[in-house]
C-alpha cells in the first residue's frame, strides 16, 4: 500500500468502509485451534511455533489479527506480550478472543480490540499453530497483508485488491457526509438528501466544485 493511500485511509471511518463493503471484521495473522492437551502446555511457549516467536516476526506497523475462535475463557495475550508488541512498534491487536492481565495490557498502551478479558492462559482452551496464514476472525476471512482499519466504532478488513477503491471512494463519501451535515444544520430535510436524489447530487456537485 502506498503512502498516499495510507494517508487517505487514515481519514476514512469504519462506518463508511462497512457501508461500502458490507464486510465487517477484525494483517499480520495469528491462528489458534481447539486445545490439544499434548501440545497446549506452558512448555509450548518456548517452542519455535509460539506466540512469542510470532511476535518477534512482526514487522513494524502491522496490526496483529488473532483467530481465537471466539473462545471466551482463555486469554491469548497478556501484559508482557502486549508490552513486547508495543516495543516492536506493532500498531494494534485485534482478536475475536479475550486477553488477560487487563491492567497491564492497558498500561502497555498497545491499542487492542478484543471480545473481553479472562484470567486463564491460552493453553487452557486453545493451541497456537502458526502465523501469516489465512484465518477467520469474528466471522470474517482475513489474509496476510489485508488492510485493517480501526477506530472507536470497531475494526474492518479491506481485501488487498480493493484498497485503492475503498480509499478513494471512502474519501469521497466522507466529503459528501460533511456536506450533508452542513445541509442538516441549515434545516434541510433528510429525504432526498441522504441518500441523495438528483437535485441533491447537483447541489453537492456545485458545492464540490466551489471547494476547489
Amino acid at each position: 500500500m502506498s503512502a498516499a493511500l495510507f494517508d487517505i485511509l487514515r481519514k476514512v471511518t469504519t462506518a463508511t468502509i462497512t457501508t461500502m463493503l458490507l464486510i465487517v471484521g477484525p494483517a499480520f495473522t495469528l491462528r489458534f485451534v481447539p486445545v490439544r492437551e499434548d501440545l497446549a502446555t506452558p512448555e509450548s511457549w518456548a517452542s519455535p511455533i509460539s506466540t512469542r516467536a510470532a511476535i518477534e516476526d512482526m514487522p513494524e506497523g502491522v496490526i496483529a489479527v488473532a483467530d481465537a475462535m471466539g473462545v471466551p475463557s482463555a486469554g491469548i495475550f497478556g501484559d508482557i506480550l502486549c508490552a513486547r508488541m508495543k516495543k516492536r512498534n506493532v500498531a494494534a491487536l485485534v482478536t475475536d478472543g479475550v486477553l488477560r492481565d487487563r491492567a497491564g495490557v492497558l498500561a502497555s498502551t498497545l491499542p487492542v480490540w478484543s471480545a473481553g478479558v479472562a484470567a486463564p492462559a491460552s493453553v487452557n482452551g486453545l493451541t497456537f499453530v502458526g502465523w501469516q496464514q489465512p484465518i477467520g476472525c469474528g466471522g470474517c476471512a482475513v489474509f496476510p497483508g489485508d488492510v485493517i482499519v480501526l477506530d472507536d466504532d470497531g475494526a474492518v478488513v479491506i481485501p488487498q485488491n480493493l484498497v485503492a477503491f475503498v480509499a478513494h471512494e471512502g474519501a469521497e463519501h466522507e466529503l459528501y457526509e460533511s456536506w450533508v451535515f452542513g445541509e442538516v444544520e441549515k434545516g434541510v430535510k433528510l429525504p432526498g438528501l441522504y441518500p441523495p436524489n438528483e437535485e441533491a447530487k447537483a447541489r453537492y456537485a456545485a458545492w464540490r466544485k466551489s471547494q476547489k
